[in-house]
């Protein structure tokens, strides 16, 4: 009887395919849900802000009161890595902990029982053995690791080091493989995308990524996530909307719009550049923009959130991601005088309001359209519809249209199909199947 498994992967997109990576090494288990059942347990935590370094050792502690007795418990990942001492302290609940860098060697770890962190940072490549999950049709590619940027509000670049890209060979391969496996549709994510290549030596890496994506046979979709301001220029988001591969979409955290707090945030892009790139990625037809913002850094004034406000209001984002403020050691603001919590999320509130406006415009927008949609499955919402995802969005973040009439089709999990939205209802768009594609 194999052993069985049970792996938890928080955070980002990028946690999750160095967590699938970990479970290609050990293929030799069985995958269950239930951690009580399970031989190993291995949580891959987050430690990027406050709100996440709590649901990482919430899940830790809690998943060791339900574990059975001889199970291993395993922590890896950015919260352990970044307070490697202090939890090998605090938790004797954990019965190894690894953290950024040996993710490859996972099944040597478990076998010897040993604690481990390796100095480098660990990158998957064309080589590295990965289950993916979620999707039989999607993956995730990570092109680089670490980032070079400098804000004063992150302490990625402390746990996570200076920006290590991936060989344009080794990511193609890796992208052909999977298609060769049935995958079609493909997300390229890293701390700074848009910095992809210039530890190499290229200065448009990302349009030369570009250009060998859409030369392989089997991708039909692809989009890229994560762009940096100072770092995407007016070409690239000139190709991404030219490109008969790559979605015209753009997701741009901007974190503010107001030039102090553009400075005091050291995102080295003011307010006049940052708009000119918007604009450009809003006369791209059929464009769809995303970002992040900060409410409640140190230094912001009423005047300059109302600033803040006012731009998102007028801007027409399709998706605005809201982050509190989280004062972080390792950090320049961190020396900084944090704002009064009750401020804090006050104006986390009023963004998050706007935001709904937003993503409720943008869905708004959609009605009527025709799009290609994939098919993701039954919806948990009723058992009579299925989940669906337009191309154009990015899986998970974006959301879900709910598709009520199929037709004459049959449909399969993972399919391609012509879609009309026909309706918008509530939080959800309604669509009608018209043809396989």
């Amino acid at each position: 009887m194999p052993k069985r498994l049970h792996l938890v992967s928080l955070g980002c997109t990028k946690n999750l395919v160095d967590s699938e990576v970990m479970l290609g090494k050990l293929s030799e288990y069985e995958l269950i849900d239930v951690p009580e059942e399970a031989d190993v347990i291995i949580v891959n935590t987050c430690g990027f802000i406050e709100a996440a370094k709590e649901e990482s050792l919430s899940t830790v502690l809690e998943l060791h009161q339900r574990r059975k007795e001889d199970s291993l418990l395993v922590m890896s990942g950015c919260l352990s890595e970044r307070y490697r001492e202090e939890l090998a302290e605090q938790m004797p609940e954990i019965d190894i902990f690894t953290g950024v860098g040996d993710y490859e060697h996972i099944d040597e770890l478990i076998r010897s029982r040993q604690s481990t962190f390796s100095p480098r940072v660990y990158l998957a490549n064309e080589h590295s053995p990965r289950l993916i999950t979620g999707s039989n049709y999607h993956a995730y590619i990570k092109i680089a690791e670490g980032c070079n940027q400098n804000c004063s509000f992150c302490a990625i670049p402390s746990f996570k080091g200076r920006l290590q890209s991936r060989t344009l060979d080794s990511i193609a391969e890796e992208v052909a493989a999977l298609t060769h496996r049935g995958y079609y549709d493909f997300s390229f994510i890293s701390q700074d995308s848009s910095s992809y290549g210039r530890d190499l030596g290229m200065k448009e890496g990302l349009m030369e990524l570009m250009e060998r994506i859409e030369m392989i046979p089997g991708v039909r979709s692809a989009r890229i996530l994560y762009l940096y301001p100072s770092t995407t220029s007016i070409a690239l988001i000139d190709a991404i909307a030219d490109s008969t591969i790559f979605q015209t979409y753009y997701d741009m955290p901007i974190q503010h719009i107001d030039d102090t707090m553009l400075r005091i945030m050291k995102r080295g892009f003011g307010e006049l550049k940052t708009r000119e790139l918007l604009e450009r990625m809003r006369t791209k037809e059929g464009s769809f923009i995303r970002t992040s913002v900060i409410a409640g850094h140190p230094g912001e004034s009423e005047e300059s959130f109302r600033r803040l406000c006012d731009f998102l209001e007028e801007f027409g984002f399709d998706r605005i991601n809201v982050f509190a403020y989280s004062h972080e050691e390792e950090t320049t603001a961190y020396a900084m005088e944090p704002l009064p919590g009750e401020v804090v999320a006050e104006r986390t509130a009023i963004l998050g309001e706007i935001a709904a406006r937003s993503r409720e415009a943008s869905l708004d927008r959609m009605v009527g359209r025709t799009c290609s949609l994939a098919i993701d499955g039954p919806s948990q919402e009723h058992e009579y519809l299925l989940s669906a995802r337009p191309l154009l969005w990015a899986p998970e973040i974006d959301g879900e249209i709910l598709v009520n009439d199929t037709g004459e089709l049959k449909v399969e999990v993972g399919g391609l199909y012509r879609g009309r939205i026909t309706e918008r209802a509530g939080e959800y768009l309604l669509a009608t199947l018209e043809e396989k594609l």
